[in-house]
């Protein structure tokens, strides 16, 4: 919990700070890079560093956390923690990285505020920062200790390239080595290390798919803008090694024997493979709402396996949305508007942001609980998304 001389100050501080973190985040990036070029090697990817989606990700966890501190004198927002946790482990993210994100994130925030960076503002917000890195590194050495082995990053070999639909290619990988390989959870995502022209390793996160037993799946959708999608559908091939990550990610299929709603746009069917995978696995007889929403039948990713893995469950419902007429059962954009969503669902959610937002809008309209609705972001957590995160970001 916060100090008592530190409260008052962040009080008085975080809105201004909250104001101005999207503007110190780029010169902390900024300052660190130039410092440690090497950490562009193999842990932050360029391309969220472009685009600044990483640099929003960071402001916003830093500001809910200060806000949560705030709110909750007596506990911490486990799932923003949790959620940026699995997503460092998955990178490899060390007790001994946590200073040198302080020392250049403080230097930042002085050159920012300038003379009102006073010392008694920098010891406050230091104060919240050690309180979050040690939150942080204490669930992050929680996860390495889950671990089947003790390496961040082991080769895995591809063994089979697979186009499925028109711009997405499933990729299945098998140990090249010995190392034991940590159980997947149906959700979860590994980090894929790939080896770019100027020599540079770019990490990837990508949610596995159902495959072949003692194997790593994944589904990689093409961006021709990217830097690591094309590398991986154009020039990897099988019999080519990456460095491919232990499975983290703590969205998960929700427990219990209620009805469920796995809404999907895009590449976002992924994680709702792997849970329905799961289910008919389980032979569940849980009733199951399948949503997914497309640019075509023919761009749907996966969509044999899709398919037959609502097939396989006697209670689940597919429906779908292409904005190629007459492709799906609807045309245009999902609306759920003529889709009745059970008040006591658990719903998960995953795609586009806009798509997210729409869609967990709508189904809090027909009774769901904001509480009971999950998501999978792909890519830095923009969106800290449940009801009481955001009453908190607003304080």
């Amino acid at each position: 919990m916060l100090s008592d001389q530190s409260r008052p100050v962040i009080e008085q501080t975080i809105g201004v700070v909250a104001e101005r973190i999207p503007f110190i985040t780029p010169e902390f990036y900024r300052s660190m890079f130039e410092a440690r070029p090497d950490l562009l090697d193999g842990m932050f990817s360029r391309s969220n560093q472009k685009n600044g989606t990483q640099a929003q990700a960071l402001a916003g966890s830093i500001a809910m956390f200060a806000s949560w501190l705030l709110t909750h004198p007596e506990g911490y927002p486990d799932e923003l923690l949790s959620r940026v946790a699995h997503k460092h482990a998955s990178l490899g993210v060390l007790p001994q990285h946590y200073p040198i994100v302080h020392e250049h994130l403080f230097g930042a925030i002085a050159r920012d505020l300038g003379d009102a960076a006073t010392p008694e503002v920098v010891a406050a917000w230091d104060e919240v920062y050690w309180l979050m890195a040690d939150a942080l590194i204490k669930i992050e050495e929680g996860l390495y200790a889950g671990q089947a082995n003790s390496v961040v990053f082991a080769p895995f070999r591809v063994a089979a390239k697979e186009q499925t639909g028109t711009t997405t290619t499933a990729i299945t990988l098998e140990p090249a080595d010995g190392t034991p390989m940590t159980p997947a959870v149906a959700g979860q995502y590994v980090t894929v290390e790939v080896r770019m022209p100027d020599g540079v390793d770019q990490p990837r996160q990508f949610t596995l798919v159902p495959g072949p037993e003692g194997t790593r799946r994944i589904a990689v959708r093409l961006d021709e803008r990217g830097e690591v999608t094309p590398v991986l559908c154009h020039d990897v091939q099988v019999g080519d090694v990456l460095r491919v990550s232990n499975p983290y990610g703590d969205v998960v299929l929700p427990e219990g024997e209620g009805p469920l709603v796995l809404a999907s746009a895009g590449i976002g069917v992924t994680p709702m493979l792997a849970f329905l995978d799961r289910l008919v696995r389980q032979e569940s007889q849980r009733q199951v709402l399948v949503l997914h929403a497309d640019r075509s039948a023919e761009d749907w990713a996966l969509r044999e396996l899709h398919e037959m893995l609502v097939a396989e469950l006697p209670h689940a419902r597919l429906e779908t949305w292409m904005e190629t007429p007459g492709d799906g059962d609807h045309d245009g954009f999902m609306d759920l508007g003529a889709v009745r969503i059970p008040a006591n669902a658990q719903v998960v959610l995953c795609g586009p942001l806009p798509f997210m937002q729409a869609v967990r809008s709508a189904v809090i309209a027909q009774g769901v609980p904001g509480r009971s609705v999950a998501y999978e972001i792909l890519g830095p957590d923009q969106w800290m998304l449940h009801d009481e995160a955001r009453e908190t970001a607003a304080v």
